[in-house]
């Protein structure tokens, strides 16, 4: 007999599995959460919005950070290192900016 427990059934409807496009992440935190938002930037455009804002807690904020981390060592081992470009003076992920608040 198998042990079920710890699997979890995912549902991913088809407006999520589209998947939404961002070039800029913009990463706040709080004593008690980590927010990140990502925000379509398009050139010679002054402004933006933001597209997506996932609330994490510090503990899943790190391993995010980890998972992240492995699968960019995983991706690299395969296909080569990826190249960071300096792009037109905008970092294309940030961190700071103002704190989060709930």
């Amino acid at each position: 007999m198998s042990d079920n427990k710890n699997q979890i059934n995912i549902e991913l409807s088809e407006e999520i599995a589209e998947g939404i496009y961002s070039n800029l992440a913009i990463i706040t935190h709080s004593q008690s959460e980590f927010v990140v938002d990502f925000v379509k930037l398009m050139p010679g455009v002054q402004k933006a919005k933001v597209k997506s804002r996932i609330i994490l807690t510090p503990e899943h904020a790190k391993r995010l950070y980890k998972a992240l981390l492995d699968n960019i060592k995983k991706y690299e081992s395969i296909h080569g290192t990826i190249k960071e470009s300096s792009g037109d003076g905008m970092p294309p992920f940030t961190m700071g900016g103002p704190t989060a608040q709930a």
